[in-house]
């Protein structure tokens, strides 16, 4: 995506734009060279175009190891700190008062009607309340030790199924401490798929919240004959719905005084290196979950990679705390925040900023009061300055921040906003020499920056790749640098992560200290470590951050998993990757998205989707192929508000329904989508021939994508089917 397309559009008389332009130059020209020698920019400049990773045999396959550690992988943050109840003692040895864990104080909550008569419930929300690292320790203690009186036992499994919360890594650090190794749901999972989990790992105890024993376990319960035990991490509930007979409901509070009791305090079994910590569910986007066997000495090499890319990581970091902890990016970022001695403040998608949609206009999100300097985010889908829809998982968060900005842009006085717009741009050229704009920061984005809490120093992203537009607007608008990262639950999260000083876009970075890459020809779909200009092929991932496998799936580890001959394990990934130059990994294409056309071509689906995405129009698209037919179609969610603004130039009126099912709306958008297809070099047999226009977005409770909002292509086909039908010509 170049520069210009990226770029706002600037309304204003050539004239002034002339001028203005002339000023910045001169002012440029006579700023520059001071800057250039005082601010560090040379430096920068520098480390962001060196080596970053290299092939340690030469061959462009690989492997690949980052240049600093090509003799030998990393594995331990610090040498004999080898599980993970031993990373939280060393963080209370070095930071026993420090602010642990944080969560706001609910005062009031209150229901707001909206105009359309819907109920909104908001919420009025305190300070910060902390818990040391010393007094997170002694309550996990004592948790742990209550599980055990409550007859959990060592190296048998136990569930958390529970929001993002101070409670969740309590209870964590207990389980790593008394090697009860932890299983964690999606709490948006379907029932069958937590019932299979909790089944299939023989859970006889489960850590919950009230609201979820409510919603979403309690309807199962029958399903789980093992189940005897249900710790409850709200104050003592005042109701608890009808439960069967057998079962047990406490609170936290409970079996942790029941921990502090002597006779409860018995000689724990710590855990050794190989032990499992967490067997971590993932929404399979092929069907059932399938429970990923993590070690505690998987976990700790993760973090130990990760921490090494972000620069002066220490106890004077905040992170802020709200993705799903049962997701392995929020997992890992917390822990290695706690083994910094960093504080962790908790939010939830609806709270974070002061827009967020729980927060009472006039109070404060949480990011206005934490003021964090790291955080992670998820994005989903892809953005350009046209589309409002959504951006990222974190249920809407960056894209309500981005409209947020957009419409005050929008309402600002027109000389403010033809500022704000060619700072912006000014800033989006600078920042693409690998430059910084301080004037244009404290002058023009610091109330951007302040949606945010301020103090942002680190934005995190993973779980699907950043679309340029997106990034650039996260590092223009928050003037901090976005670390763009690779890795899947089966890696702990770690394979890649791009240097903080490297602005360019797309890339995922270079692998991390405790990992390697290497590139597997794929001969169907064409890709080779032969080609030019940059090696391709699939992307395997080798080091200690490999985790252990499936749970009880032998056949499933047989494909995905293989030891080398020094004893390494390694991952097959099924996705396609080039490496640059300079060692940094470009994903390009997912290998199981390959279908064979009538006469033989090979279509990416994932390719043509990633392709269109960038088109304004489109907020998500699932391409479609079988080998009976001659062509690709697709199903496309369109952005609303282009969608609407086309259909009114084209005078079609009626609902959001209408306009999608509209024929001749159906046509302009696939001409559309074709220009942007043939800009994007698809071939003439990967450009979809004809669309559906989908009127409702997909979600995960729409069961047509997964909780990582990754395409669920079984399920949009039978959802689909009858289109699929009429557009092959059947009906």
């Amino acid at each position: 995506l170049n520069t210009h397309m990226m770029k706002l559009k600037e309304d204003m008389s050539p004239l002034l734009l002339q001028v203005f332009r002339s000023v910045v130059w001169v002012y440029s020209v006579i700023t520059f060279l001071p800057w250039y020698l005082l601010s560090g920019a040379s430096e920068r400049q520098a480390c962001a175009k060196r080596v970053k990773a290299c092939s340690v045999s030469g061959s462009p396959a690989g492997s690949y190891r980052a240049v600093n550690s090509q003799q030998k992988l990393v594995s331990l943050l610090h040498e004999g700190v080898n599980t993970l109840d031993k990373v939280f003692e060393y963080a209370v040895v070095h930071f026993p008062q420090r602010d642990c864990l944080g969560t706001r104080e609910l005062l009031s909550e209150e229901d707001e009607i909206q105009p359309n008569g819907k109920v909104f419930k908001k919420v009025i929300l305190g300070d910060y309340n902390w818990l040391s690292y010393e007094d997170t320790f002694h309550l996990s203690q004592r948790f742990g030790s209550g599980l055990a009186a409550l007859g959990q036992k060592p190296l048998c499994n136990i569930a958390i199924f529970c929001e993002t919360r101070a409670e969740w890594i309590i209870a964590a650090q207990a389980c790593f401490m008394y090697n009860f190794p932890l299983v964690t749901l999606y709490s948006t999972l379907g029932g069958a798929a937590i019932a299979h989990g909790l089944n299939e790992t023989e859970v006889t105890h489960i850590i919950t919240s009230k609201d979820l024993l409510q919603s979403r376990l309690k309807a199962i319960l029958m399903d789980v004959p093992r189940l005897k035990h249900i710790i409850v991490v709200d104050k003592k509930p005042k109701s608890l719905p009808d439960l069967p007979r057998g079962i047990m409901v406490h609170n936290v509070a409970a079996v942790q005084e029941l921990g502090a009791k002597p006779e409860n305090n018995q000689n724990k079994t710590t855990p050794v290196p190989s032990d499992i910590a967490v067997i971590m569910y993932t929404s399979g986007s092929t069907g059932i979950p399938k429970g990923v066997m993590i070690s505690h000495s998987n976990i700790i090499a993760g973090i130990t990679g990760m921490a090494e890319r972000i620069p002066n990581l220490n106890e004077n970091d905040t992170y802020i705390g709200y993705l799903p902890l049962a997701h392995v990016l929020e997992l890992s970022a917390e822990l290695v925040c706690v083994s910094h001695g960093c504080r962790i403040g908790y939010s939830s998608p609806q709270t974070l900023a002061d827009q967020s949609s729980k927060i009472k206009k006039g109070s404060k999100g949480d990011t206005s009061m934490l003021r964090p300097t790291l955080m992670a985010a998820v994005p989903v889908r892809n953005l350009t300055f046209t589309q409002t829809h959504t951006v990222l998982i974190t249920a809407e968060i960056m894209d309500r921040i981005y409209k947020n900005v957009m419409t005050k842009v929008e309402e600002m006085s027109s000389v403010q906003k033809t500022l704000f717009v060619l700072a912006y741009n000014y800033k989006m050229e600078q920042i693409s020499k690998g430059y910084s704009t301080p004037l244009c920061d404290r002058l023009v984005f610091k109330k951007v920056r302040s949606l945010l809490g301020g103090s942002m120093r680190v934005l995190l992203s993973g779980g699907a790749p950043l679309s340029a537009a997106t990034q650039r607007f996260m590092n223009i608008c928050f003037c901090c640098p976005v670390g763009q990262g690779y890795g899947l639950t089966e890696t702990c999260g770690a394979g890649t992560i791009s240097d903080l000083a490297d602005y360019s876009t797309g890339r995922v970075g270079a692998p991390l200290v405790c990992s390697e890459i290497m590139l597997k020809d794929w001969e169907e779909g064409g890709y080779f470590s032969t080609d030019k200009p940059n090696p391709r092929g699939e992307i395997l991932i080798g080091g200690p951050n490999v985790t252990m496998g499936y749970y009880k799936n032998e056949q499933k580890n047989r494909e995905d998993f293989f030891v080398d001959v020094n004893g390494q394990r390694w991952f097959c990934t099924g996705d396609i990757g080039e490496f640059h130059p300079d060692g940094c990994l470009k994903i390009i294409d997912r290998k199981k998205d390959l279908v064979k056309l009538q006469a033989g071509e090979y279509v990416s689906l994932g390719k043509v989707e990633a392709v269109l995405k960038n088109c304004p129009l489109i907020d998500n698209i699932c391409a479609y192929a079988n080998s009976e037919e001659s062509y690709v179609i697709g199903f496309v969610v369109p952005n609303q508000k282009q969608l609407t603004g086309l259909s009114e130039q084209k005078g079609i009126r009626g609902s959001w329904e209408e306009i999608c099912n509209h024929a001749e709306m159906e046509k302009e958008v696939l001409r559309i989508i074709t220009d942007a297809a043939i800009t994007g070099k698809l071939e003439r047999f990967e450009i979809p021939k004809k669309i559906r226009l989908s009127a409702e977005p997909w979600t995960p409770e729409t069961g047509l994508v997964t909780d990582a909002f990754k395409l669920k292509r079984k399920e949009l086909k039978t959802h689909y089917q009858d289109d699929i039908e009429r557009m092959y010509g059947g009906k």
